[in-house]
């Protein structure tokens, strides 16, 4: 063998440096307090986690993006330590990247598919997102969009969740008019209400909302469309010439067991509102939240880590906080990243076990929860392994609060008022899966209300391509 042969077999590819960790404050601290639990990354941190992109030519992240990012364009710019031009990237197509780098589940999305991920951890996409949005806020560097010129074109915007907000952002920039109708006294929606200040603080959500009023949306808040205004009052009577609803999925499902209307009993949906809403978050705020010594939550979705944490940082250092799941832990639909937080926090989990009863007292108030232990079938339609009961293993679960967290459904305030507008039998609004076009002339829908419970991202996409349909139709009377 060659002298030249053998130096080229000996010759190494370079290393690559492992994924990056996410900084998070210690779990003994951060369950005493509210505060943000994932510290961010560094700048430092930031470019080594960047150079691990490979820049591939195929870029399966952004077809995995619900907003089609150009995910490789922002790392490049990481990677180069250019973090405002980063920023601005992402923001070509995504109104809401310091929330969605804490919130979307991007494991499931863009990470899935990362070519490095094949044969290593992908790149940490959400990480990097999160820390050019933050970079960008912290250094008072915001680019504001320019708007077009006034079409004279005027739209009515119904919820300021991640779908409305989205919409509105869009057709402002085409030169739209926008209203945005909020049924709250605050704008953002589930990102206000349901998501908790540990995962996701206000301040992030507003100032990141901040820029659709600074390019001329009008705001409308503690306005119920439906209730307030109908959908027919704002097309025939106050002149908009389009309307998007995306009032969200906010009516919360039960299991309709025996008990769910004792004292102690509530949703996730109600928790969460009284905790973000009240602003329980802060300490010289005094909230009307009783929790209980002993708190169940039945789920094991995200909203149901939410409860159960939010849970132990209201009720003190002596409550006791468990979910209750009646499939495994490999069937759990919430982020691991919850999970394992939740973990961490002392949440304990009662797995394969169902709730059948809820117990009370002649007060009529909670003392405890009736459960089964269940085993795994076969698959259901779900794709998960459908749970069964085993028989003579009912048990009872001391606790002196339920919080039920199963999901959620629209509520039919503006359904029930606008009968032309079509509906599914869970009650979401019918729309086309691109354009958001609904039943009714002119009327457009995205987001849960759609769909049902989702994420955040693929509401935002959802307003995207209604934003574009919705421009289509004020131009030339097609979606």
């Amino acid at each position: 063998m060659s002298e030249k042969r053998r130096k080229r077999k000996r010759r190494k590819k370079p290393e690559r440096p492992p994924r990056q960790a996410m900084p998070v404050r210690p779990a003994e601290v951060r369950v005493t307090d509210f505060d943000e639990v994932a510290v961010g990354y560094d700048a430092e941190t930031a470019v080594v986690e960047a150079s691990r992109c490979l820049q591939c030519p195929t870029h399966p992240c952004v077809e995995g993006c619900p907003v089609a990012v150009d995910i490789p364009g922002f790392i490049e710019l990481v990677k180069e330590g250019e973090f405002i031009a980063a920023a601005q990237k992402i923001k070509e197509t995504n109104t809401l990247p310091a929330v969605c780098g804490r919130v979307c589940p991007q494991e499931e999305q863009c990470e899935e598919v990362c070519v490095i991920g094949k044969i290593d951890a992908p790149v940490a996409i959400g990480r990097l997102e999160r820390f050019v949005a933050d970079y960008e806020r912290e250094h008072g560097e915001i680019e504001i969009p320019e708007v077009a010129p006034d079409t004279g074109k005027k739209v009515a915007v119904i919820g300021s969740g991640p779908a409305g907000i989205t919409v509105a952002y869009e057709l402002l920039q085409k030169g739209h008019s926008v209203t945005i109708y909020e049924a709250l006294h605050e704008l953002g929606g589930v990102l206000v209400y349901g998501i908790p200040e540990f995962r996701l603080p206000k301040k992030i959500v507003a100032a990141e909302i901040d820029t659709i009023k600074k390019i001329g949306a009008e705001i409308k808040l503690n306005m119920l469309i439906g209730k307030t205004r109908t959908i027919d009052q704002l097309l025939q009577e106050d002149g908009f010439d389009a309307v998007f609803i995306g009032t969200g999925a906010g009516l919360p499902m039960f299991l309709n067991i025996p008990g769910e209307n004792l004292n102690g009993v509530l949703s996730a949906n109600e928790f969460l509102t009284r905790i973000n809403l009240m602003k329980a978050y802060r300490d010289e705020y005094v909230t009307p939240i009783k929790v209980g010594k002993k708190v169940t939550v039945i789920g094991a979705g995200n909203v149901a880590m939410d409860a159960a944490r939010s849970a132990l940082r209201a009720g003190g250092e002596d409550t006791e906080v468990s979910i209750v799941y009646r499939r495994s832990r490999e069937e759990m639909p919430a982020r691991e990243e919850e999970i394992h937080h939740a973990e961490e926090e002392g949440v304990k989990f009662n797995l394969l076990t169902n709730p059948v009863r809820i117990i009370g007292d002649e007060t009529n108030t909670v003392t405890g929860l009736e459960c089964v232990e269940m085993e795994l079938g076969e698959p259901d339609a779900s794709g998960r392994r459908r749970p069964i009961p085993i028989e003579g293993s009912e048990h009872t679960v001391d606790t002196d609060m339920v919080i039920v967290a199963l999901g959620t459904l629209p509520r039919k305030f503006i359904s029930s008022t606008t009968p032309d507008l079509e509906t599914s039998d869970w009650g979401t609004f019918i729309a086309d899966e691109e354009t958001g076009q609904t039943s009714k002339e002119g009327v457009f829908a995205g987001g849960d209300v759609v769909t049902g419970s989702a994420t955040v991202i693929k509401a935002m996409g959802a307003g995207r391509g209604a934003a574009q349909a919705i421009h289509q139709y004020l131009s030339n009377g097609q979606a």
